[in-house]
């Protein structure tokens, strides 16, 4: 069911408790990278100009329930302030009398950030005490952290049960719409393009989109796996030979539902990872015996570009190769060309895949890029996430 959103709610004069997913690299004390932060900063603006205050809320790393400063969200204040163009204060914890204080005098207009959400254990428990606390501090909760949707944590899932009305924000509503456009509303055919290093990782992933998709392209170390199942000697490739029977059932499986499946024709292979001496490129039933693939060919490349063409819709989570080793990275790179240049709506999910359209040029000319990584795979494998099925739904 479609979710209420923050645009449909009347703020003026609220509280509103909004969690984000800050979660951002640092250096040097600084915000290293802050796409995170930039993709939630139009739902911060819509509460002010609607007359809230708003209470951020966010983890950062993995303080594992108690407080180091490694993982403070100072240096994230500090780079809203610059963003919003106002102050944005960080409180000294996210929960306490302190914090209740500072929140019960927020005047509409104002903005505070709490402290790293995982400084308490409560928080990955989903302790339902830690949660009420949480929740006494506003009057409304949007969650605008797709990102961290699929972990019943406190403030994402336990803190709806003491605080509502409960919203998605503009950020989690373009993610849910953009989602559902693949499963709920797909213009056909529907192409989904999938790399990785294993098949075990995408196992889940593959299932549920075989009856949903025309085309299902694989990369990326998981594809000799497959290679493998169809009887290719694939070297010293990744290979996870105790999922080879699993492989020939989804082969099979498409086979029946009439999903054409594009293996890599040829790939870059090297003695290892690190040696760049005796790079070459050779067709799959080639591949010797002392060398590993570590990257598709161009002549897949080219195959691949083809079979997405005319593809009203595309997913594509996952690099072809090695892809942070410049050796390895053009087939990826020719991948998100092709992506882009596929005329249909393409979603694209995966910090390697986000690197990989920026680094070809063409993030331009993606139709939608997802924040999340856990939650993004989790969402096509159909799962249910539990920060999404805590909001209430749209009236």
């Amino acid at each position: 069911m479609p979710k209420l959103s923050v645009d449909q709610l009347d703020l003026a004069g609220k509280r509103v408790f909004l969690r984000v997913d800050l979660n951002v690299p640092l250096e040097d004390g600084r915000v290293g990278e802050d796409t995170r932060i930039r993709a939630v900063v139009p739902t911060i603006e819509h509460c002010l100009k609607a007359g809230a205050s708003v209470i951020l809320a966010s983890h950062l790393g993995r303080p594992k329930g108690r407080v180091d400063l490694r993982y403070s969200l100072a240096p994230v204040a500090a780079r809203l302030d610059e963003l919003l163009g106002r102050p944005v204060q960080l409180l000294p914890d996210c929960a306490g009398p302190e914090v209740e204080a500072a929140a019960a005098a927020l005047k509409p207009g104002d903005t505070v950030l709490l402290e790293n959400l995982r400084f308490h254990p409560g928080e990955e428990a989903n302790d339902p005490e830690f949660a009420r606390r949480l929740a006494t501090l506003a009057d409304v909760y949007v969650d605008d952290a797709f990102a961290a949707a699929h972990r019943a944590h406190a403030s994402t899932e336990g803190i709806t049960r003491f605080l509502q009305p409960a919203a998605a924000g503009l950020l989690m509503a373009r993610e849910l719409d953009a989602l559902g456009r693949i499963f709920e509303r797909p213009e056909r055919p529907v192409a989904a393009v999938l790399g990785g290093a294993k098949v075990s990782d995408k196992l889940a992933l593959v299932e549920h989109l075989l009856p949903r998709v025309d085309a299902l392209l694989i990369g990326g170390g998981m594809a000799f796996t497959f290679l493998a199942a169809l009887g290719h000697g694939v070297g010293r490739s990744l290979l996870e030979a105790d999922r080879l029977e699993e492989a020939r059932g989804i082969l099979a499986r498409a086979r029946s539902l009439g999903v054409r499946v594009r293996l890599p024709a040829d790939v870059v292979v090297a003695p290892s990872l690190d040696s760049v001496d005796g790079i070459r490129t050779m067709g799959v039933r080639e591949i010797p015996d002392e060398l590993m693939g570590l990257d598709i060919g161009p002549l897949a490349v080219v195959q691949f570009g083809a079979a997405l063409q005319g593809a009203k819709t595309v997913v594509w989570n996952g690099p072809m190769g090695v892809f942070e080793k410049a050796a390895f990275a053009a087939g990826t790179l020719g991948v998100a060309r092709a992506v882009a240049g596929c005329g249909g709506f393409s979603v694209i999910g995966g910090g390697d895949t986000i690197a990989a359209v920026r680094q070809a040029g063409v993030i331009d000319r993606i139709g939608y890029i997802s924040t999340a990584g856990g939650a993004f795979l989790e969402f096509l494998e159909g799962r249910v996430l539990p920060g999404v099925a805590a909001l209430d739904e749209a009236p």
